[in-house]
């Protein structure tokens, strides 16, 4: 059952970009309004959230900075989580909308420990 094992490298490399290219556009959401409805109204999330997500994402995407990016955005996302989404009324993350929250924060601690790998600026 090995037949992927010569493709890790390019497995992981793929997981970090496109997991970059993923929460770059939950930042550009909430600084710039697109995709969207406008820039968020939040403070927070306008000067805090949007811009770790957006400059984060970027870094993450193309490998630069990538463990301090990728350890700062798993930090949001937990954070993010227990903020927004949990609630004693649904603890369920698939009813409380905080799945996505949970999976970039666990991808993102994972990409932080590991490090960027290849196709990367940082290029471990």
């Amino acid at each position: 059952m090995g037949f992927m094992e010569k493709y890790t490298d390019e497995c992981y490399a793929l997981l970090r970009i496109v997991s970059g290219f993923l929460f770059l556009w939950h930042g550009t959401s909430k600084v710039l309004g697109f995709p969207g409805d406008g820039p968020s109204e939040s403070v927070m999330m306008l000067y805090i959230a949007g811009p770790i997500e957006m400059i984060g994402g970027i870094f993450i995407c193309i490998g630069f900075m990538t463990r301090i990016s990728a350890f700062l955005a798993s930090g949001l996302m937990a954070a993010g989580y227990w903020m927004a989404h949990f609630s004693m009324d649904n603890v369920f993350p698939m009813l409380n909308h905080g799945d996505a929250a949970i999976l970039f924060c666990f991808v993102f601690l994972s990409i932080a420990a590991r490090g960027a790998g290849m196709w990367s600026i940082d290029s471990d």
